[in-house]
């Protein structure tokens, strides 16, 4: 890997995943939708040599076209916000992967573990797990996955990478603990989005980072799913603790379940969408690693002490 394009670059995952290519001396091209947003992330990085921004629009085939020219690996961060996965999610793989085609380029897609549905077996779950969604945004997400593994897209070779909920100071609102860890790092009451006492596994956004481009470096991996798993279960009361903690402050985190999200949801349509994968706060997905263990070697594991002080220290 040479040169890569990053999609959705100011992103949670995407901002990461820019930082760790340019760590390994990969040229790359942060591409999103404001310039603005991209100079302040290459601003948050020292200004790097390698680093390009483009502006384009990620549903548009000739704007991604254009920005990937001479890259050779795209990463496909861009996400979708809950209330308009069903409409946007497979019109946007579509134009990445068009593009993707057109230049023969390998794409690495930055995906949930929404597509499993339920667990029907013990933990971890491998990524062999059958994929039997129950939610709109579950079979929306399973849909997406058939779309990009379809024939159809004969000069493309193809990964996707599967993360739990996750956590960094790059994560925002459209993760499970942004806005939570955000709160807290400003001293101010916050909100944590279902059942605090349940052990729910999370990743450390700059160790997921590690395995995507370490996986997308390999000849071996694509045509495939790969598990990206954290550093085991913590609950959300542990989260709250140790953010405190490495905060100082010690102002109320209070729980919102269905109710409370779908009264929020009248003036914030994301949080209402947000309502039907409530069940993995209660029936939690643990990922397996053993597939990557096995392929690659060791995974990173930041300890949850060392990674929230840290998310903690960045986001205040």
């Amino acid at each position: 890997m040479k040169k890569a394009i990053v999609l959705g670059a100011t992103g949670g995952t995407g901002a990461v995943i820019v930082a760790e290519l340019l760590k390994r001396g990969v040229e790359t091209v942060a591409f999103g939708r404001s310039m603005g947003k991209l100079e302040q992330l290459a601003a948050s990085m020292g200004q790097p040599a390698g680093l390009t921004l483009k502006t384009g629009d990620v549903f548009d085939t000739e704007s991604i076209a254009a920005a990937a020219q001479g890259t050779d690996v795209l990463f496909h961060c861009a996400s979708i916000p809950y209330h308009e996965m069903q409409k946007k999610l497979l019109p946007m793989g579509e134009a990445v992967m068009a593009a993707a085609q057109r230049l023969s380029l390998k794409v690495v897609a930055i995906d949930g573990i929404y597509p499993y549905g339920r667990r029907t077996g013990p933990l971890p779950v491998d990524e062999e797990h059958p994929k039997m969604p129950h939610t709109r945004k579950g079979q929306t997400k399973l849909a997406f996955e058939r779309m990009f593994f379809s024939s159809r897209w004969k000069g493309v070779r193809g990964l996707i990478a599967r993360l739990p909920d996750y956590y960094g100071p790059t994560a925002n609102e459209a993760s499970y603990l942004g806005s939570t860890l955000s709160a807290i790092a400003k001293g101010k009451p916050a909100m944590f989005i279902g059942n605090m006492t349940v052990p729910r596994e999370y990743v450390y956004l700059p160790d997921a980072a590690k395995m995507i481009v370490e996986l997308a470096s390999r000849e071996d991996t694509y045509g495939q799913n790969w598990n990206i798993p954290g550093a085991g279960i913590i609950s959300g009361k542990e989260i709250v603790r140790l953010a405190r903690r490495a905060s100082g402050s010690s102002k109320p985190v209070l729980p919102v379940g269905k109710i409370g999200l779908t009264l929020l949801g009248l003036f914030i349509p994301v949080m209402k969408e947000i309502v039907e994968m409530l069940y993995l706060t209660k029936e939690p997905l643990v990922l397996s690693g053993a597939k990557y263990e096995r392929v690659i070697g060791v995974i990173p594991k930041t300890p949850f002490e060392q990674g929230l002080a840290e998310t903690v220290s960045s986001l205040r």
